[in-house]
């Protein structure tokens, strides 16, 4: 993959005739493409996008395209546009100023790029069609008609290319699957041609397209990847292809690597084998050093030599290998991320995973639940993202699997619907002012003269003043160095409580050395006041332990984005007072029931 690679993107989203529906997905999906194809890490191509262009700068482009590729050149070209039919049963690709009725003059014809596909001294041509296709203009009325079916692929049929070079092509969907009605296309008649971009994106960026875990994509692995990918999500959605080329042609790197495992060295092998079990028990030991080396192949082997004694050895030697598989797993930290309330439409909010263990652990690819996840690789692991475009509550398990076994991440979040902001209150209007009417003098009556009408006549009343509504205030984000402080506190706590059991020991077997000088044993321990002494371990031991459980619980809640080492931080920390908190407790729990016994009977 060290040849020169180019592709040219065509995306057509907005077109200026009235039957020709705009379409939402060839933007996002022309960035997207030009995003993965141009990334060395992955496609390695000189990309450039031509987005909402007339006809003859399309044709124009295209001809360019091809006529300067070279012998060693790879040559990529991606249609996403309409893609529509003539009354003659020939495709065409719509642009920005198409006229669905003059298509030979304001559209481009396949069989334009078909010829210029066949001009071109490149030896590998890739063409690409995300079209969504239409029906046949009827000339002379103003009706469409449906037409029979035109297979896409029959449009680049023909002789083959020869001198060594090769084509293919590569359609979301092979045959028309909606027509025009009227001068309108059908609304809703046919699939959305981003699932199809979308696949590709997904396939070269993942990795996941890399089936046979090379290393390497090549343009079978990509297609089998984005048939089941397509066929999976849209049953009625059939993309298809036709190849005519020597060999494979690879189109990207891929970060999966298969890992061929090593075999373990002859000596290592004979100690395994050793009818000494202490030799096998050595031999394991010498197995979990190379499980952890930077070599995956000979930490795969010695991984598999492990699995293997695990199954086959005496329990002794059976559980050592047991217990050393298990120290060479993969440790996602967190296990779940919550990522809370997400309002509707808002930038992706992002979380960090960090990924623990030895490297043949780490080497791993995520295999996320859904569409809404997304996953990304960082130094220190993953970077998961959800989409919040689509609101409702989103749950689902982030795989990640690899040559040392799988761990599942639970991914949640809830996407909450934007609403629209409150009406303004009307402005208040003044009154209009009275007809002018001769003065009249009239005798207010009981029946007229009331205090509850104090208005004027012929005026009519204020309305009463509506307050503004009022929006709650949002509750203040969690603090990310809340679960760190908790954690450090318990920690505290509990080496006060060891370092009080200490010293109630101590004055114990003070109290007892002055027993043997005569006394009362119980006398010598209130005076050492071993009572409040017991009562401090007690009291620290029971509040370590409350702190580190709250600290734990802390990390569960949703707090605002919190950086990966703060996670392991607080673990290590509330796992460390924990181990410190329990034996004081019980000690001191055993030291506070003894002693009203001592204080009786000695």
């Amino acid at each position: 993959m060290d040849r020169p690679r180019h592709a040219l993107i065509i995306a057509n989203d907005r077109y200026e005739d009235g039957g020709l529906r705009q379409l939402r997905a060839p933007a996002q999906d022309a960035v997207a493409l030009a995003e993965v194809l141009g990334d060395p890490q992955v496609g390695d191509f000189d990309v450039d996008v031509l987005r909402n262009e007339p006809a003859h700068a399309i044709r124009r482009t295209v001809e360019r395209f091809f006529s300067d590729g070279r012998r060693d050149d790879t040559l990529m070209l991606h249609f996403s546009c309409h893609g529509l039919k003539s009354e003659s049963g020939h495709l065409y690709f719509a642009a920005r100023d198409t006229e669905p009725r003059l298509l030979e003059a304001t559209a481009v014809s396949a069989a334009f790029v078909r010829h210029c596909m066949t001009r071109t001294r490149a030896r590998r041509t890739v063409l690409f069609l995300d079209c969504c296709y239409g029906g046949a203009f009827s000339r002379g009325s103003s009706s469409v008609r449906a037409g029979g079916d035109l297979h896409v692929l029959d449009s680049f049929a023909g002789e083959k290319l020869g001198g060594g070079r090769g084509w293919a092509v590569i359609t979301a969907s092979d045959a028309m699957e909606y027509a025009f009605e009227g001068a309108e296309l059908a609304e809703g008649a046919a699939p959305r041609p981003s699932l199809f971009t979308h696949a590709v994106v997904e396939g070269l960026t993942s990795g996941e397209a890399d089936l046979d875990a090379d290393g390497e994509i090549s343009l079978d692995e990509l297609y089998d990847y984005v048939f089941d990918h397509v066929r999976q999500r849209n049953p009625h959605q059939t993309p298809g292809r036709t190849v005519d080329m020597q060999g494979d042609v690879y189109l990207a790197h891929s970060r999966r690597r298969r890992v061929v495992p090593r075999k373990i060295p002859p000596a290592l092998r004979a100690a395994m084998e050793d009818p000494n079990f202490y030799a096998r028990l050595g031999a394991v030991a010498e197995l979990h050093t190379c499980v952890e080396s930077p070599d995956l192949s000979l930490a795969l082997g010695a991984r598999l030599a492990l699995e293997e004694i695990e199954q086959n050895d005496i329990r002794v030697v059976a559980d050592e290998a047991r217990r050393a598989l298990a120290r060479t797993e993969l440790r996602p930290d967190p296990v779940r991320l919550d990522f809370g309330r997400v309002p509707q439409g808002s930038p992706a909010p992002h979380r960090g995973v960090q990924l623990l263990g030895p490297p043949l652990a780490r080497s791993c690819t995520a295999h996320p639940a859904g569409d809404w996840m997304r996953t990304e690789e960082t130094r220190e692991g993953l970077d998961v993202s959800v989409d919040t475009s689509t609101p409702g509550r989103l749950v689902g398990d982030l795989l990640l699997k690899g040559a040392a076994g799988e761990a599942v991440l639970r991914v949640e979040a809830e996407i909450q619907p934007t609403q629209a902001p409150p009406p303004a209150p009307p402005a208040a209007t003044p009154p209009p002012p009275p007809a002018q009417s001769p003065p009249t003098v009239s005798m207010p009556t009981a029946s007229t003269a009331s205090p509850a009408s104090p208005a004027a006549p012929g005026r009519p009343p204020h309305p009463p003043a509506t307050p503004p509504p009022t929006t709650p205030r949002p509750a203040a984000p969690r603090s990310s160095a809340r679960p760190p402080l908790l954690a450090g506190a318990a920690l505290v706590l509990a080496l006060v409580s060891v370092g009080a059991v200490v010293r109630a020991g101590v004055k114990a077997k003070a109290a007892a050395d002055l027993t043997r000088h005569g006394g009362d044993l119980g006398e010598h321990l209130g005076a050492f006041g071993i009572a409040t002494t017991l009562t401090v371990a007690l009291a620290t031991a029971v509040g370590a332990l409350i702190l580190g459980a709250l600290a734990r619980h802390a990390l569960t809640a949703p707090p605002t984005r919190r950086p990966p080492s703060a996670s392991g931080t607080t673990r290590s920390l509330a796992w460390t007072a924990r181990l410190l908190a329990i034996p004081a407790l019980v000690l001191a729990l055993l030291a506070v029931i003894a002693y009203p016994i001592v204080n009786k009977y000695w």
